[in-house]
């Protein structure tokens, strides 16, 4: 074999292997040195420690009704099977699972719940005089709210605390059962 055929194998060697190495270990979003610290609390369990954060948090957008991107936290299955497109939880693994970055909010970009967008200005060409669509005027002449009560409040957006991500962390390095 001549120096020249021996480059051209060379670099076809080093091409794959880069490319099963990136196949091989899925790139994380953040540097898992920024992650609040697992917690030290032995034996959790999806249902008994999980779960209920999940549902307080997460399953309004991640449940049964409706999972975005394909992600549902509502059951173990679920969180295990992960997303259409990533497999969010790595059991035994916090460090490279995807979740855990999301749920931790280390930069400000991904965070799990997401925050409420602002309130919409008004229609273009409204004054913002006047009652609103469908509301009578009240006594004063300004607008009651529409039959029926009020809307239905936003779900409050509340981010899990680091003792929160702490525990998540634990269960999945405990092997998420």
């Amino acid at each position: 074999m001549d120096l020249r055929s021996m480059k051209h194998v060379s670099f076809a060697t080093v091409l794959a292997l880069a490319t099963f190495s990136s196949m091989a270990a899925p790139e994380l979003p953040h540097d898992p040195g920024k992650l609040p610290p697992a917690s030290t609390q032995n034996g959790l369990t999806f249902d008994k420690d999980i779960h209920p954060m999940f549902d307080m948090a997460c399953v309004r957008c991640h449940g049964e009704q409706r999972p975005k991107a394909g992600l549902r936290v509502d059951t173990l299955a679920g969180v295990l099977k992960g997303s259409r497109d990533h497999q969010e939880v790595v059991p035994g693994h916090s460090d490279q699972s995807r979740l855990i970055f999301a749920v931790a909010e280390i930069d400000g970009k991904i965070y799990m719940p997401p925050r409420p967008r602002p309130p919409r200005g008004p229609a273009p060409g409204a004054t913002g005089n006047g009652p609103a669509a469908g509301a009578a005027p009240n006594a004063s002449g300004g607008a009651n709210l529409p039959a029926g009560g009020p809307p239905p409040a936003a779900h409050p957006w509340k981010p899990l605390t680091p003792a929160q991500v702490g525990l998540i962390r634990a269960w999945i390095d405990q092997g998420a059962k």
